[in-house]
């Protein structure tokens, strides 16, 4: 592994501990040139996912690409890095267990807003608006209502 800061590609792995359900592996290293320490995460592979756009395009599943949809919902909300990561990978295991090569953007969304429901409805409400292009302010208005559970309180 070559040194993020010095380019020299001998290093010692100083900790190691599993992380994401024990499916990777976190290793803290040391440069053994410069002293410098960095992580690397280690894990499985995931067999190529092809996702499926509303307009039938096919584009390859990227991690970042969740990620980064999720962590505009988050935006200035209490949901840390880590929380976001969780989501991200339950929704790949999810992915990984249908056994589908070919998966809808519509499926990933709903993943992600299964498990945004939990964690925080500022941030499920504002995903939800991208993912289900809401176009009126009653759109808005029913999930709201729907995520209240359908009590007939002021909003």
């Amino acid at each position: 592994m070559k040194c993020p800061r010095c380019s020299h590609d001998e290093d010692k792995v100083v900790d190691s501990r599993a992380v994401r359900d024990g499916r990777a592996v976190r290793r803290r290293r040391e440069c053994l040139h410069c002293e410098e320490r960095f992580t690397t995460y280690e894990g499985v592979e995931m067999r190529p996912v092809i996702v499926v756009k509303r307009s039938g395009g096919r584009v390859s599943y990227h991690r970042n690409k969740v990620i980064i949809g999720v962590t505009k919902a988050c935006e200035k909300r209490p949901v840390t890095l880590e929380e976001i990561e969780i989501i991200v990978d339950h929704v790949e295991q999810r992915l990984a267990s249908s056994g589908r090569r070919e998966v809808p953007s519509e499926t990933i969304g709903h993943f992600v807003l299964e498990e945004l429901k939990g964690l925080d409805e500022v941030a499920y409400v504002r995903f939800a608006s991208v993912y289900r292009h809401f176009q009126s302010i009653d759109e808005f208005f029913s999930l709201l209502t729907d995520l209240q559970g359908g009590k007939d309180e002021t909003l």
